[in-house]
Protein backbone atom coordinates (compact mmCIF):
# COMPACT_ATOMS: atom_id res chain seq x y z
CA UNK A 1 0.00 0.00 0.00
CA UNK A 2 2.75 2.06 0.86
CA UNK A 3 4.12 1.31 -2.23
CA UNK A 4 1.26 1.96 -4.42
CA UNK A 5 0.94 5.33 -2.46
CA UNK A 6 4.65 6.55 -3.37
CA UNK A 7 4.01 5.65 -6.97
CA UNK A 8 0.31 7.15 -7.43
CA UNK A 9 1.65 10.72 -5.72
CA UNK A 10 4.43 10.85 -8.77
CA UNK A 11 3.85 12.29 -12.39
CA UNK A 12 3.86 9.77 -14.81
CA UNK A 13 6.66 11.52 -16.63
CA UNK A 14 9.16 10.43 -13.07
CA UNK A 15 7.90 7.13 -12.61
CA UNK A 16 11.77 5.43 -13.18
CA UNK A 17 12.73 7.84 -10.56
CA UNK A 18 10.07 6.32 -8.54
CA UNK A 19 10.77 2.87 -9.19
CA UNK A 20 14.12 3.17 -8.16
CA UNK A 21 13.60 5.38 -5.05
CA UNK A 22 10.91 2.13 -4.12
CA UNK A 23 13.89 -0.43 -4.80
CA UNK A 24 16.50 1.65 -2.56
CA UNK A 25 13.79 2.23 0.30
CA UNK A 26 13.52 -1.44 0.08
CA UNK A 27 17.27 -2.82 -0.34
CA UNK A 28 17.66 -0.48 2.38
CA UNK A 29 15.44 -2.13 4.91
CA UNK A 30 16.04 -5.54 4.23
CA UNK A 31 19.55 -4.38 4.24
CA UNK A 32 18.94 -3.54 7.81
CA UNK A 33 17.46 -6.67 8.60
CA UNK A 34 20.02 -9.11 7.36
CA UNK A 35 21.45 -9.73 10.29
CA UNK A 36 17.76 -10.34 12.35
CA UNK A 37 17.48 -7.15 13.97
CA UNK A 38 17.06 -3.23 12.72
CA UNK A 39 19.11 -0.88 14.60
CA UNK A 40 18.43 2.87 15.16
CA UNK A 41 22.36 3.27 14.06
CA UNK A 42 21.15 1.47 10.73
CA UNK A 43 17.94 3.72 10.67
CA UNK A 44 19.52 6.60 10.66
CA UNK A 45 22.69 5.82 8.48
CA UNK A 46 19.73 5.96 5.64
CA UNK A 47 18.89 9.01 6.60
CA UNK A 48 21.81 10.21 6.64
CA UNK A 49 22.59 9.50 3.25
CA UNK A 50 18.99 9.75 1.74
CA UNK A 51 17.25 13.33 1.42
CA UNK A 52 14.25 12.24 2.24
CA UNK A 53 11.50 15.34 1.66
CA UNK A 54 9.57 16.18 4.91
CA UNK A 55 6.46 16.01 3.26
CA UNK A 56 7.05 12.22 1.98
CA UNK A 57 8.95 10.95 5.55
CA UNK A 58 5.61 9.42 6.79
CA UNK A 59 5.02 6.95 3.32
CA UNK A 60 8.64 6.06 3.31
CA UNK A 61 8.34 5.07 6.82
CA UNK A 62 5.53 2.82 6.04
CA UNK A 63 7.24 0.96 3.23
CA UNK A 64 10.49 1.03 5.28
CA UNK A 65 8.76 -0.57 7.93
CA UNK A 66 6.62 -3.32 5.54
CA UNK A 67 10.15 -3.97 3.89
CA UNK A 68 12.23 -4.78 6.87
CA UNK A 69 9.48 -7.18 8.56
CA UNK A 70 12.03 -9.59 6.49
CA UNK A 71 15.40 -9.87 4.61
CA UNK A 72 13.17 -12.19 1.45
CA UNK A 73 12.58 -10.47 -1.66
CA UNK A 74 15.31 -8.20 -1.76
CA UNK A 75 16.02 -10.58 -5.65
CA UNK A 76 13.08 -8.70 -7.03
CA UNK A 77 14.30 -4.66 -6.00
CA UNK A 78 17.66 -5.53 -6.82
CA UNK A 79 17.29 -7.00 -10.66
CA UNK A 80 14.28 -3.94 -10.75
CA UNK A 81 17.23 -1.72 -10.49
CA UNK A 82 19.30 -3.39 -13.32
CA UNK A 83 16.35 -2.91 -15.67
CA UNK A 84 15.88 0.23 -15.18
CA UNK A 85 20.00 1.03 -15.18
CA UNK A 86 21.82 -1.45 -16.65
CA UNK A 87 24.79 -3.85 -14.97
CA UNK A 88 27.48 -2.12 -12.89
CA UNK A 89 26.12 1.27 -13.85
CA UNK A 90 27.27 4.23 -11.39
CA UNK A 91 24.08 4.74 -10.05
CA UNK A 92 24.15 0.52 -8.75
CA UNK A 93 27.67 1.33 -7.20
CA UNK A 94 26.08 4.03 -5.37
CA UNK A 95 23.39 1.96 -3.95
CA UNK A 96 26.05 -0.46 -3.37
CA UNK A 97 27.84 2.24 -1.24
CA UNK A 98 24.62 3.20 0.86
CA UNK A 99 24.27 -0.47 1.79
CA UNK A 100 27.69 -1.02 2.55
CA UNK A 101 27.18 2.46 5.10
CA UNK A 102 24.16 0.59 6.35
CA UNK A 103 25.85 -2.78 7.01
CA UNK A 104 28.37 -1.23 8.84
CA UNK A 105 26.06 1.89 10.87
CA UNK A 106 26.10 -0.40 14.08
CA UNK A 107 29.25 -2.25 13.82
CA UNK A 108 31.91 -5.10 11.99
CA UNK A 109 29.44 -6.15 8.71
CA UNK A 110 27.89 -9.66 9.88
CA UNK A 111 28.71 -13.02 7.93
CA UNK A 112 24.53 -12.47 7.00
CA UNK A 113 25.13 -8.98 5.71
CA UNK A 114 28.39 -9.87 3.69
CA UNK A 115 25.92 -12.65 1.93
CA UNK A 116 22.84 -10.24 1.18
CA UNK A 117 25.61 -7.65 0.17
CA UNK A 118 27.75 -9.82 -2.34
CA UNK A 119 23.90 -11.01 -3.76
CA UNK A 120 22.96 -8.31 -4.16
CA UNK A 121 26.25 -7.32 -5.82
CA UNK A 122 25.96 -10.72 -8.39
CA UNK A 123 22.38 -9.50 -9.59
CA UNK A 124 23.98 -6.15 -9.99
CA UNK A 125 26.22 -7.74 -12.23
CA UNK A 126 29.62 -7.40 -10.22
CA UNK A 127 32.05 -10.56 -10.38
CA UNK A 128 33.71 -11.75 -6.58
CA UNK A 129 37.04 -9.50 -8.45
CA UNK A 130 35.32 -6.56 -8.58
CA UNK A 131 32.66 -7.22 -5.51
CA UNK A 132 36.10 -7.38 -3.94
CA UNK A 133 36.95 -4.47 -5.02
CA UNK A 134 34.15 -2.49 -3.79
CA UNK A 135 34.23 -4.23 -0.13
CA UNK A 136 37.71 -2.47 0.03
CA UNK A 137 36.64 0.84 -1.48
CA UNK A 138 33.21 0.93 1.10
CA UNK A 139 33.53 -1.34 3.93
CA UNK A 140 34.68 1.63 5.72
CA UNK A 141 38.52 1.19 5.49
CA UNK A 142 40.66 3.95 3.84
CA UNK A 143 40.80 2.53 0.31
CA UNK A 144 44.21 3.20 -1.21
CA UNK A 145 44.01 5.72 -4.23
CA UNK A 146 44.92 3.17 -7.01
CA UNK A 147 41.86 1.02 -5.89
CA UNK A 148 39.40 3.92 -5.61
CA UNK A 149 40.46 4.57 -9.12
CA UNK A 150 40.66 0.84 -10.17
CA UNK A 151 44.25 0.83 -11.82
CA UNK A 152 47.20 -0.93 -11.01
CA UNK A 153 49.71 -0.45 -7.70
CA UNK A 154 52.34 0.92 -10.09
CA UNK A 155 49.94 2.86 -12.86
CA UNK A 156 51.59 5.75 -14.74
CA UNK A 157 50.47 9.38 -14.54
CA UNK A 158 48.39 9.33 -17.38
CA UNK A 159 46.93 5.98 -16.81
CA UNK A 160 46.03 7.60 -13.58
CA UNK A 161 44.38 10.62 -15.54
CA UNK A 162 42.71 8.30 -17.83
CA UNK A 163 41.07 6.66 -15.07
CA UNK A 164 40.47 9.72 -12.77
CA UNK A 165 38.22 11.11 -16.17
CA UNK A 166 36.27 8.57 -16.46
CA UNK A 167 35.40 7.94 -13.07
CA UNK A 168 34.36 11.99 -12.56
CA UNK A 169 32.51 11.75 -15.41
CA UNK A 170 30.33 8.93 -15.19
CA UNK A 171 29.78 9.42 -11.47
CA UNK A 172 29.26 13.23 -11.38
CA UNK A 173 25.47 14.12 -9.93
CA UNK A 174 24.56 15.96 -12.92
CA UNK A 175 25.38 12.78 -15.10
CA UNK A 176 23.85 10.75 -12.72
CA UNK A 177 20.44 12.88 -12.32
CA UNK A 178 20.62 12.74 -16.16
CA UNK A 179 20.55 8.89 -16.15
CA UNK A 180 17.66 9.18 -13.92
CA UNK A 181 19.25 8.89 -10.11
CA UNK A 182 16.31 11.34 -7.52
CA UNK A 183 17.84 14.59 -6.55
CA UNK A 184 17.37 12.89 -3.08
CA UNK A 185 20.58 10.41 -3.37
CA UNK A 186 22.42 13.34 -4.85
CA UNK A 187 24.48 13.98 -1.71
CA UNK A 188 25.95 10.57 -1.66
CA UNK A 189 27.00 11.12 -5.22
CA UNK A 190 28.47 14.40 -4.58
CA UNK A 191 30.56 12.76 -1.38
CA UNK A 192 31.66 9.72 -4.11
CA UNK A 193 32.82 12.47 -6.83
CA UNK A 194 34.98 14.21 -3.86
CA UNK A 195 36.38 10.90 -2.62
CA UNK A 196 37.40 10.00 -6.46
CA UNK A 197 39.04 13.69 -6.96
CA UNK A 198 40.35 13.60 -3.75
CA UNK A 199 41.97 9.55 -4.73
CA UNK A 200 43.93 11.08 -8.42
CA UNK A 201 45.18 14.38 -6.66
CA UNK A 202 47.20 11.87 -3.64
CA UNK A 203 48.17 9.23 -6.20
CA UNK A 204 49.13 12.14 -8.80
CA UNK A 205 51.60 13.53 -6.04
CA UNK A 206 52.81 10.07 -5.05
CA UNK A 207 53.75 9.08 -9.03
CA UNK A 208 55.34 12.30 -9.30
CA UNK A 209 57.51 11.84 -5.97
CA UNK A 210 58.15 8.61 -7.22
CA UNK A 211 59.38 9.24 -10.74
CA UNK A 212 61.10 12.47 -9.65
Amino acid sequence: VAEQQIRRRTDPDQARKVAFTVAVIALSAKMAKADGMVTRAEIDAFRSRVDIPQKDIERVGEFWDLARQTPEGFTAYARQTVDLFGPRSAILEQLLDLLFTIARADGDVTDQEWAYLSEVAAIFGYDETAFKRLSDIYSGAHPPPHLVLGIAPDASLDEAKAAWKALARTHHPDQLIAAGMPEEFISAATDRLAEINNAYQTLARQIQSRTA
